[in-house]
């Protein structure tokens, strides 16, 4: 049974190494979307964004069904058994993840004030740019043990939360002065949900960076303050 539980454990991971590509994938599109500072977004890009969507979802369903049944038929150490649930909860993350890639590039598409975009760029690029990093950094910690890179990535958090208060202040002054444009106010209303996507992002990635220091340490730290 060893044997065949290593091949069960292997395959799963296998699994989760080419659905963490995707996704990877799936943010380096976004981040190259946004720092392009343009609006309109290829077909070819949309399609390719779609198609990895499905691949993603696809990948998920099938490490789940694989992890419930090694942990029933295989009976797994406590060591293995904590990897393979923090990796149920990493595929959560994963999964949303990738709504919200999904969800930027529609946004990006619906915005009609150019200049207005253009007058927050800087800060959607930086936003962008710590999202896939904290995504990378995490997963990297969940794929070699690196717990250095996981601390790493929930503390970055607070960096976005900070970005985002402070994008919303700026939206809302703006909005003192557009009550008359259609246009104007539907935008903002648009990069808000947008920046709250981004922000979202770095929060699955926080969730990752956790899910790592548990299957690595046995400590769940959710709801807790890292220096704990």
């Amino acid at each position: 049974m060893t044997i065949k539980k290593d091949e069960a454990i292997q395959g799963i991971f296998n699994d989760f190494e080419k659905l963490a590509n995707v996704v990877l994938e799936q943010l380096d599109n976004m981040e190259h979307i946004i720092t392009s500072g343009e609006l309109n977004i290829s077909d070819e890009m949309l399609a390719q964004l779609n198609k990895n969507e499905e691949s993603i979802n696809q990948l998920e369903v099938k490490i789940s069904d694989k992890i419930v049944n090694t942990i029933v038929l295989q009976n797994p150490f406590a060591s293995e058994l904590r990897k393979l649930m923090s990796c149920y909860r990493i595929l959560i993350n994963l999964e949303r993840i990738g709504d919200r890639v999904i969800n930027v590039s529609n946004f990006i598409k619906k915005i009609k004030t150019p200049e207005l975009y253009d007058s927050f760029h800087e800060i959607f690029s930086n936003t962008a740019i710590l999202s896939v990093e904290m995504v990378r950094k995490s997963l990297w910690a969940f794929s070699n043990n690196d717990i250095e890179f996981a601390i790493w990535t929930i503390k970055n958090d607070d960096v976005m939360d900070e970005v985002n208060s402070k994008l919303l202040k700026k939206l809302v002054k703006k909005t003192n002065s557009a009550e008359t444009d259609k246009h104007l106010l539907t935008s903002m209303v648009t990069l808000k949900e947008m920046m709250s996507n981004l922000e979202r992002i770095g929060d699955y990635a926080t969730n990752i960076a956790e899910a790592t220091i548990y299957a690595v340490e046995g400590k769940d730290i959710r709801h807790h303050n890292i220096e704990e």
